[in-house]
């Protein structure tokens, strides 16, 4: 070890190190080259802080402080340090759907202490790494952790530190102490010793492992919450902020295996020995991303993706939610048959003048009419018609859709809302056929917001869809008459969907200018020329019921259905979204 090594020399050797670090995974591995940063200042500009290292996601890429390094004194292991980044790209999370399920796993066993889970998972991670580079790799990651014990003293420990190391040096053989930590007593020894056996036993499903080794951690994260973020632990935590930037698929669904895994190893049989060895009765890790008949609530989707490192709020999560929700269940959204660009058809000549343009004049034709051109008397030009082509193209059916936002609607960006669901389907599902989309969110009177005209913006279209008002109830039939009958008219067909429950029937009240709802509603229906639905929150009965409060708008609901001809769907669970998705498809695909 050189302290005296100019930075220069510094970065050249940890440059140098690179291809080295790469090999030791494969000759074959691929990354881009390592973002080594010179200062504490230019590391925090992409984005680390804290550690002395971190991978990013996003762009594949691993982030370095030389500076950092320097003050720990680990200037001499540029190939364990860039070795050890290298494997969380290559083996644990490997990508980012993986570090969403990693987090939901660990989440799920620390219940209350849920926050900690990026810190639980990055040390969970780092086990798996080092024990693969230490072992078999025969590289110093046991000398990284002497030298933070050194640099950080031997003063008071965090019993998570301190049983971290234990299972360390019971991985590696190594005596108790032997890495900066302690022997404690006869629990935490035993609860060592478990957590080495948990690493060797889920060595090739290490996200199964996950719960188990959360579970194991949880009572020790109970004694010592507040000093977790302290010492030499913040050093080494290079994945918290691993998906930072990226784009997240993969986490709304409850894998089937993730509550199973919530179990402390003393009571896993495979990892106390008590298992036989043809026993294949355990619980299996799930395919990525695989349902298992459960969704997480939007709530609890963007505590995972914040954990992981996005930088979003309950809004925002709230649209990835219904965008990875909605994709399974995209139709056929309409289109209309329509004569492609017509074709020129010669009707005849017509005097060519002077003033006309040169490239009009048929000259042929001109001089067989009289061997001597004079413009406006010999000139001709031939003059073309059109009829419409034979060639049909498909012009897609654009999409306006009302959401209702009123107090008596879920909060979509808290809890599943099955109509704001079926609401993202067929806007996804106009979008890929190639239409426009206009989304108005409304609920009381003057409270309403859009998307401002019909865009094929899926972003904004989503966040109008997931916004939530909360208040009364009262339809902007404005926005409907000035859309399809005002000055705001659309140029193509357009099909009205409304999601809504028995407050759409608002939309049939007498506007702000005195006119009738019923009539605005049946002109602009005709207007828009490609139909209506509406999506709504009623009991599958609707049709049938005729008492109670609701009888009213249930009776105007079918009446719209007689004399205007809307299509209605209830909806108001996972079940009626498929069939209305399929029935809507059926109706209105031509």
């Amino acid at each position: 070890m050189n302290p005296d090594d100019p930075p220069d020399a510094l970065l050249q050797r940890w440059q140098a190190a690179w291809p080295q670090a790469l090999a030791v995974w494969s000759r074959y591995t691929r990354l881009g080259h390592p973002q080594l940063c010179a200062s504490r200042v230019e590391a925090a500009k992409e984005g680390l802080d804290g550690s002395f290292a971190m991978i990013r996601l996003k762009d594949q890429r691993i982030v370095v402080d030389l500076e950092g390094v320097r003050a720990l004194g680990l200037e001499d292991y540029a190939l364990e340090i860039l070795a050890h980044e290298i494997g969380h790209h290559v083996l644990v999370p490997a990508n980012m759907t993986d570090q969403f399920r990693l987090l939901a796993r660990i989440r799920a066993a620390l219940p209350t202490l849920e926050r900690h889970a990026p810190m639980v998972a990055n040390l969970y991670a780092d086990l798996f790494i080092n024990d693969r580079l230490q072992r078999q790799e025969g590289l110093r990651l046991a000398d990284i952790y002497r030298r933070l014990a050194a640099v950080h003293g031997n003063g008071p420990q965090t019993p998570v530190w301190n049983l971290y190391l234990r299972i360390y040096e019971n991985l590696w053989k190594l005596d108790a102490g032997s890495l900066g930590g302690r022997k404690g007593d006869a629990r935490s020894e035993g609860d060592a010793w478990l957590g080495a056996r948990l690493v060797r036993v889920y060595a090739n499903q290490w996200l199964q492992g996950a719960g188990r080794f959360a579970t194991l951690l949880l009572q020790y994260l109970v004694e010592a919450e507040d000093a977790l973020a302290q010492g030499a632990v913040r050093q080494l935590l290079d994945t918290v902020d691993a998906a930072a930037g990226s784009e997240p698929f993969g986490g709304a669904w409850v894998e089937a295996d993730e509550a199973q895994g919530a179990v402390h190893p003393a009571d896993d049989p495979a990892i106390t020995g008590d298992a036989a060895p043809d026993d294949d009765t355990g619980p299996r890790e799930a395919p990525a991303g695989t349902p298992a008949g459960q969704a997480r609530e939007p709530f609890e989707y963007g505590e995972i993706l914040r954990a992981a490192g996005l930088k979003i709020d309950d809004h925002e999560a709230a649209v990835r939610y219904y965008r990875e929700r909605a994709l399974p269940f995209l139709v056929p959204f309409p289109q209309r048959r329509v004569p492609d660009s017509p074709e020129p058809q010669l009707e005849g000549l017509e005097p060519w003048e002077a003033g006309d343009s040169l490239d009009t004049l048929d000259a042929l034709q001109s001089v067989l009419q009289s061997p001597r051109l004079v413009p406006g008397l010999t000139t001709v030009q031939r003059h073309y018609g059109e009829e419409p082509g034979q060639v049909f193209a498909r012009r897609p059916v654009d999409l306006d859709l009302y959401v209702d936002s009123s107090g008596s609607m879920p909060n979509p960006q808290r809890r599943v809302s099955w109509l704001s669901l079926a609401g993202a389907v067929i806007a996804l599902s106009a979008l890929r056929a190639g239409s426009r989309v206009q989304v108005t969110l409304w609920s009381g009177k003057n409270e309403f917001m859009d998307t401002g005209g019909f865009v094929r913006d899926e972003h904004a279209i989503l966040r109008t869809l997931t916004g939530f008002y909360g208040g009364g109830t009262a339809f902007p039939i404005h926005r409907l008459r000035e859309t399809h009958l005002g000055s705001r008219r659309h140029d193509r067909a357009v099909h009205l969907l409304m999601i809504s429950d028995d407050g759409i029937s608002t939309m049939f009240d007498t506007d702000e200018q005195g006119n009738d709802g019923w009539d605005v509603s049946a002109r602009a229906l005709a207007a828009a020329g490609a139909g209506g639905s509406m999506a709504l929150n009623i009991p599958p009965d609707w049709e049938t019921r005729r008492t109670g409060w609701t009888a009213a708008a249930f009776e105007q609901l079918r009446r719209a259905r007689a004399t205007q001809g809307w299509d209605i769907f209830a909806v108001s669970r996972l079940e009626d979204l498929l069939p209305f998705a399929r029935s809507f498809s059926r109706a209105h695909y031509a």
